[in-house]
C-alpha cells in the first residue's frame, strides 16, 4: 500500500491536535502530501421561521475562529517542512470527511478520538467510529493521551 495523500480532519481538539502531529510525522516518513480538514456543522436554526436567528456577527466570529485555528495547524505542518492544503467545509461532519475523501482521492486518513463511551458515546455519536466504517480507504485512529497513573501516596 502506498500512501501519497493523507486527510486529517480537526476540531481543534487536544485528540486532533494529537492527530496531526502523527499525520505529519507519517507524511515526512512516507513523502505524503497533507490536507487539514475542518467541517463546521451548521447550527440548527428551528427558531428562524418564528423570526430568531443567530446575529451576523456571531457567525462571523466563528469563521474567524476557524480560519485562525486553521492557520495555526497549517504554520506546524509548514514547520516540519511539509505543505498542506486547507479545506473548511460545512455540513455533518463524518459525511463530508468521507465525501473529501472520496473526492481528492485520499490514501489514508488519520484522526482522533475522544474516547467517549457509554452514554456520552450513545448520545454525542461518533464521528471517528462513522469514518472508519464508510470511508473508501485506510483510516488511523489516535486515542486520546492516557492520563498519568494517580500516584499512591
Amino acid at each position: 500500500m502506498s500512501i501519497h495523500h493523507v486527510l486529517v480532519p480537526t476540531d481543534f481538539s487536544a485528540c486532533a491536535e494529537q492527530a496531526l502531529d502523527h499525520a505529519i510525522r507519517l507524511a515526512r516518513i512516507l513523502n505524503a502530501r497533507l490536507t487539514v480538514l475542518h467541517v463546521m456543522q451548521p447550527v440548527p436554526m428551528a427558531g428562524v421561521d418564528m423570526g430568531v436567528a443567530l446575529p451576523q456577527t456571531y457567525l462571523q466570529e466563528v469563521e474567524e475562529t476557524v480560519q485562525g485555528n486553521m492557520e495555526e495547524a497549517l504554520a506546524r505542518v509548514t514547520a516540519a517542512g511539509l505543505t498542506a492544503e486547507r479545506v473548511v467545509l460545512s455540513g455533518v461532519p463524518f459525511q463530508e470527511i468521507v465525501e473529501t475523501a472520496k473526492a481528492r482521492q485520499v490514501d489514508l486518513i488519520v484522526m482522533g478520538t475522544h474516547g467517549r463511551t457509554g452514554y456520552l458515546h450513545v448520545l454525542l455519536g461518533s464521528v471517528t467510529e462513522k469514518v472508519v466504517r464508510l470511508a473508501p480507504c485506510s483510516v488511523l485512529v489516535t486515542r486520546p493521551p492516557a492520563s498519568p497513573p494517580e500516584a499512591a501516596n
